[in-house]
């Protein structure tokens, strides 16, 4: 199932500006909560035409209703249901996100979460691939199907969720990290054959930050503490700190950016992975 709508008209906030991403056309993937909402409300809000996916109807309308407040001049935030694992609904979602010209300039892939928890011995397969599935595949749909229409837009943005879990070890989450290292390498791997086409692409290494998705590890406890002492900035990171970057690496501010696998995670890649074990009381792992 697949639809879309407008909500409302765009909101003026910053009158008599011009911005570096108005008018210009978005999706994002996984938009209808946590980092994905974020970077949404604040594409919409610099006035870009954003579009939110999501395999959810009513988190996708509730999301929507919840940015269209925030719209800036020339923006205006829509949704459409989409789920990333299945190639003909991100088809759809491309589709249902170009501008009035046809052309798509900005995609942020975000979807994506672990289906798998555990020790490499007590793995189950059908996790294991549905975490890739999610990840990986899902953002190379998006990427795939994207192409064209940043092509008919002259060029665009893409910037992927990735996770200091694809770059350092975090205990019991190897699909997690091995999807989200494959991520990167997707990353760069577009970024060297796509520049021709004026289309960067870059990747985004979350750590943890506190929103619906880690509320179980921000809440506190063991696994959290553990991630504070692997941090030299010392907190957990907001829906915002990871916004910013996003809507950095799609405006033209960052427009000899390309290939680029950023870190944004308070300085976590400078220690060592965080030790999921622990969520399994001291002894799990």
């Amino acid at each position: 199932m697949a639809g879309t709508r407008w909500i409302g008209e765009a909101v003026a906030t910053r009158p008599g500006r011009m911005w570096g991403i108005q008018g210009k056309a978005a999706l994002v993937t996984g938009g209808g909560s946590g980092i994905g909402f974020g970077a949404a409300r604040r594409l919409a809000a610099d006035g870009a035409l954003v579009t939110i996916c999501g395999r959810t109807e009513d988190k996708l309308v509730k999301a929507a209703d919840a940015i269209a407040p925030d719209v800036g001049e020339g923006g205006a935030i829509r949704w459409v249901v989409a789920d990333v694992t299945v190639e003909d609904q991100v088809a759809t979602a491309i589709e249902a996100a170009q501008g009035p010209g046809g052309g798509l300039d900005i995609l942020f892939a975000n979807a994506g979460g672990s289906q798998h928890l555990s020790s490499f011995e007590s793995a189950e397969a059908a996790a294991i691939r549905s975490t890739v599935d999610l990840n990986l595949v899902g953002t190379m749909l998006s990427i795939k199907h994207a192409v064209p229409a940043m092509r008919r837009a002259g060029g665009g943005a893409i910037v992927a969720m990735s996770s200091g879990a694809g770059a350092f070890p975090h205990r019991w989450l190897s699909a997690y990290g091995a999807a989200k290292a494959g991520i990167d390498m997707l990353c760069r791997s577009a970024a060297e054959e796509l520049g021709g086409d004026g289309i960067r692409v870059n990747s985004v290494r979350a750590g943890i930050v506190d929103d619906e998705l880690m509320s179980f590890i921000t809440a506190g406890g063991p696994l959290l503490d553990d991630y504070i002492a692997g941090m030299p900035l010392g907190r957990v990171g907001t829906v915002e700190d990871i916004a910013e970057v996003v809507r950095f690496l799609v405006g033209p501010e960052s427009s000899w950016i390309t290939g680029a696998n950023i870190p944004v995670d308070g300085g976590h890649h400078l220690r060592a992975g965080a030790n999921y074990s622990l969520l399994f009381g001291p002894d799990a792992g």
